[in-house]
């Protein structure tokens, strides 16, 4: 069975996502709605820590390396996640690595307890606990991932795995539109710690929909983890021309194009407002991301993964050009006279918040397809470590992706890193498919790795 079978019939489902997943599977509707849930939470402290560094340190350089000090590690972990994940139970290892992950989210609380103690005695905690910890949540959250992912063709028939990736797209738009704005709330009216606490507690629902799953043993024969198995999985990628380059365009636009780096300086320099800006801002982006899964009807009608998947990208880049221009254009005007309620300079934050929308939009399109091209092209032994190598790319390139915008806006200006990443992103997408022909003509009626 194909996408294309099965595709609704109402006319208004053909624009707005499909829940036949939810209907078709109980056990992938309990791991959605639970993640959905604790995915507000886990954004709410993913914004709070870069707000509390910024407010700590002063530095963008500092935001910056919460991804940077984390990159080496979220590559191991990757690597060695996916290869538990296709010798393990799957459940299993996903309720350990869920289970780290809230650990290292009461210990964030903890840090913020120590930096509210020494600001009564007139000093502040020091940055460095923040970036091991946060670096320990990367970790179980890389090999969380990696899991979540390569479970879905387990419980999922493959005629619904792109509907399947949409959905996930409006969890993800959830999380990252109601948890970055609920931080810049709560840090700006309770503090750093409640945050961090509201996160520990929603990490309940996501738990419960992960302790509900079946269990999931490796199929066939018994594998033991290691070097064979890690060159295994090399061996089948370096064959796999289609799943290799969905991992190069990603790289690329994760590399080139990642502003949330430069959001606390943003919200501090051109628009003010500070946290409440950031939250706005961040959540732009998540809306256009879920926007893209609610109107995701089409999608079964799409068999062109990689034409697909190109042209996103590529949209992404020239929204991201106009971040940069804005910012630029912003930054030589002087906004004093303009700015409103709650020092915020709307118009500013309107032209900005546009460009969000689009980048969240446009990098939904190419999640959903990217997604799919993973779970339908690689057999199920194999679906682990190419999740491993997909969550390293999509996790480890926005860390490459804060040091390169830390770097340049410390070195040049705010405005320099999205705009100049923009231009490359363009370039470079329509230089790498032309090259790799096969990407472009890739069809999901005959998944070919």
């Amino acid at each position: 069975m194909t996408d294309s079978e099965d595709e609704p019939r109402k006319g208004a489902r053909r624009h707005l996502v499909d829940l036949a997943p939810l209907k078709e599977s109980p056990a992938f509707a309990r791991l959605f709605l639970g993640g959905a849930v604790s995915l507000i939470g886990a954004q709410m402290s993913v914004l709070a820590v870069g707000l509390q560094i910024y407010d700590i340190t002063g530095s963008t350089f500092m935001v910056g390396l919460v991804g940077g000090v984390s990159l080496v590690p979220m590559i191991i972990a990757g690597l060695w996640g996916g290869m538990l994940a296709d010798a393990l139970d799957r459940r299993r290892l996903l309720i350990v690595a869920s289970l780290v992950s809230w650990a290292s989210t009461l210990a964030l609380l903890a840090l913020a307890l120590w930096d509210l103690a020494e600001l009564s005695h007139g000093g502040r905690a020091q940055a460095w606990p923040f970036l091991v910890v946060t670096t320990v949540n990367s970790v179980a959250a890389t090999i969380g991932s990696a899991t979540r992912s390569a479970l879905v063709g387990r419980i999922m028939p493959p005629h619904l795995v792109s509907r399947a990736s949409a959905l996930n797209g409006i969890a993800i738009g959830v999380g990252v539109t109601i948890g970055p704005a609920l931080a810049g709330v709560l840090v700006a009216s309770a503090g750093f710690a409640w945050t961090y606490a509201a996160d520990a507690l929603l990490f309940t629902a996501g738990f419960l929909g992960i302790w509900t799953l079946p269990s999931l043993p490796r199929l066939g024969e018994r594998a033991e983890v290691g070097w064979a198995m890690l060159r295994e999985g090399a061996h089948f990628l370096r064959h796999a021309p289609n799943l290799r380059m969905s991992f190069i365009v990603d790289i690329i636009a994760m590399t080139f194009a990642r502003p949330y780096v430069l959001m606390p300086a943003i919200g501090a320099t051109v628009v003010g407002g500070g946290s409440l800006s950031v939250g706005m801002l961040t959540a732009a982006g998540a809306i256009g991301t879920m926007l893209t899964s609610v109107f995701s009807g089409p999608v079964a009608r799409v068999h062109r993964h990689g034409l697909a998947i190109t042209r996103a990208i590529t949209a992404f880049g020239a929204f991201a050009v106009l971040f940069g221009a804005a910012i630029l254009v912003l930054s030589l005007g002087d906004h004093e006279a303009t700015a409103g309620w709650s020092g915020i300079h709307w118009g500013a934050l309107a032209v900005l918040a546009f460009a969000m929308l689009g980048m969240g939009a446009s990098d939904e399109v190419s999640a959903i397809f990217r997604s799919t091209m993973m779970i339908q092209a690689a057999p199920d032994e194999m679906r682990g470590r190419m999740q491993g190598v997909f969550v390293v790319v999509v996790t480890g390139g926005p860390r490459v992706g804060d040091m390169y915008a830390g770097i340049l806006a410390t070195a040049v200006a705010l405005w320099f890193p999205p705009l100049l990443g923009g231009v490359v992103i363009i370039a470079l997408i329509a230089v790498l498919t032309r090259v790799g022909s096969s990407f472009r003509e890739y069809d999901a009626r005959h998944p070919t790795p």
